[in-house]
């Protein structure tokens, strides 16, 4: 027994010395295979975790001055489009004010006669608006007034014509029928006497007293009584009928002319109430012509406006694009612009970072090339609300140029803006104090 298990002690000696060895090889495999996967930054963490990290104070960020409300290209309405520069009224560098006229296109004078002809169609408009309104001129009116004042006098003046020749004929009318009547009285008196004489010589007649030719001298002086006495009743007739007829065609006369005056009368007030009278209808159309032509007015006037490019901001003229004769830049514009009286920092802050920063923290930049001397300061006003990627690059080749980043807008104190108003887009080193 014995001797059997001094034989297997010694035969397993050589397996076990194998299978260690083999572990061993392992572990060196293994552990220089983690030490190559492992980053340099966390070997120092997997060396100890009881080693207390230093506490950070700040975050450090690249970053860029820019003009406060950032840089605009001023370029021409895209209804310009195609239109040249005709003058430019500035140069770089040149300070300039909301509102100030930096540049002329070359469409300006057929925009300026256009404005001018929608000047003169208002004042025509405005002119007949006027005219309107006042109605006829006064002296057609007064002209009107004196015809219709003409047409009653001759109203009156023929009336009263009238009336007296008609007046004239009933007297003349009462006058005949009076001197007629009294005629005939004695004509039929003169038949009476004639009658009577005729009579009594008829008698003597026929008594043998007188001659036959007595009787007959009577017999004719009757028969010519009878006579004139049917030549006045007759002639009576006859001078009533004439002068009745006249009066009544006289008065169909006055009529007539009467009823005419009157009407061309009416007629008159009717021409002077169309010359007098001021329309609703006319205002409301003369208005409508010229508001719409004040419409056109201020159209042509804002249309004249787009050939000046004036500025919308005060702030300095950064760099030109484009000049007189050239074509406006599709691209950039005329000009660029900025607010360099107050300048800001537009830091890249990396999104691990981006929850540390709050606005009001103060900040200090340096010149990551030596554009200016010294350091700036100034204060967080704008965290930005999206994430992207770095815009400012680093010097280090072997930076992560896709990290993912947040703006940080640093307003710069006064002294610090007048330092680097003149170094726009120059690259700075930012530190955001905690």
């Amino acid at each position: 027994m014995e001797f059997k298990k001094t034989l297997l002690s010694k035969k397993g000696k050589p397996w076990v010395i194998a299978t260690s060895i083999l572990g061993v090889a392992l572990m060196g495999v293994t552990t220089f295979y983690a030490l190559n996967r492992s980053s340099p930054e966390s070997q120092p963490s997997e060396v100890s975790t009881s080693i207390q990290q230093p506490e950070i104070k700040a975050i450090s960020a690249l970053g860029r001055l820019e003009p406060l409300g950032e840089v605009i290209n001023l370029a021409s309405p895209p209804t310009q489009g195609g239109a040249k520069l005709q003058q430019l009224l500035v140069q770089e560098g040149d300070q300039v004010k909301v509102g100030q006229t930096l540049a002329i296109l070359d469409n300006i004078d057929s925009k300026k006669a256009a404005f001018k002809a929608a000047q003169k169609e208002v004042n025509v408009a405005q002119a007949n608006l006027e005219i309107i309104k006042a109605g006829a001129k006064r002296g057609e009116i007064e002209a009107q007034e004196a015809t219709i004042q003409q047409l009653e006098a001759e109203l009156q003046g023929e009336t009263a014509t009238n009336q007296a020749t008609i007046a004239r004929l009933e007297m003349e009318l009462t006058g005949e029928k009076r001197q007629q009547t009294a005629t005939i009285g004695r004509l039929q008196a003169e038949l009476q006497d004639a009658q009577r004489e005729y009579q009594r010589y008829e008698n003597l007649a026929t008594e043998g007293v007188i001659a036959q030719s007595e009787l007959d001298q009577r017999q004719l002086a009757l028969d010519q009584a009878k006579k004139s006495l049917i030549e006045a009743e007759e002639k009576l007739t006859k001078t009533i009928n004439t002068l009745q007829e006249q009066i009544a065609a006289e008065k169909s006369q006055s009529l007539k002319e009467i009823n005419s005056l009157n009407q061309q009368i009416i007629v008159a007030k009717a021409n002077l109430n169309r010359i007098a009278e001021v329309r609703t209808v006319d205002v409301q159309k003369s208005q409508a012509e010229l508001d719409r032509a004040i419409a056109q007015l201020e159209e042509k006037q804002t249309d004249l406006d787009l050939a000046y490019i004036k500025s919308p901001l005060e702030g300095q003229v950064l760099k030109i694009h484009t000049y007189p004769g050239e074509k406006v830049d599709d691209n950039n514009g005329i000009l660029e612009l900025g607010k360099t009286s107050q300048m800001m920092v537009v830091a890249e802050v990396y999104e691990s970072e981006i929850n540390q920063v709050k606005i009001g923290q103060k900040a200090i930049m340096k010149s990551d090339n030596n554009s200016f001397a010294g350091t700036l300061e100034g204060t967080v006003d704008k965290i930005g609300l999206q994430i992207g990627k770095k815009d400012v690059l680093d010097t280090d080749p072997a930076a992560d140029v896709d990290v993912r980043v947040v703006e940080v807008d640093i307003l710069l104190t006064p002294e610090s803006s007048a330092k680097v108003s003149g170094l726009t887009y120059a690259k700075v080193i930012t530190e955001i104090q905690l």
